[in-house]
């Protein structure tokens, strides 16, 4: 799991929403501002519930997409904040690595 220290705020994502970039993928809407603060990268994920309807299977997706980010979480520069929006509730941990490969060689 990803430290907390690592993962946006409710004000954060807020901001992001607001004022964000965004990437799409096949599986995520990647959205994302990068601050002047050099504070280490902050990114979260985001499961809406028109994608599951339960909330134990929209958890079961955060941990499983905070798993695979701790490998990547330092590829991002400093004072980085986003978010990934999932659009699909049946994605494998392998999909969701590509993923953010993929829209990692897009920033």
């Amino acid at each position: 799991m990803l430290p907390k220290k690592n993962r946006v705020d409710k004000k954060g994502i807020n901001l992001i929403f607001k004022k964000g970039n965004f990437v799409v993928s096949k599986n995520f809407t990647f959205k994302f501002i990068l601050t002047n603060n050099f504070i280490p990268p902050r990114i979260s994920f985001v499961v809406p519930k028109n994608i599951s309807k339960l909330a134990v299977q929209r958890n079961y997706l955060k941990r499983k997409g905070y798993s695979v980010l701790e490998k990547y979480i330092n590829q991002f520069p400093l004072g980085f904040l986003g978010v990934f929006i999932f659009k699909k509730s049946e994605i494998s941990i392998l999909q969701i690595e590509e993923e953010i490969k993929n829209i990692l060689n897009k920033l």
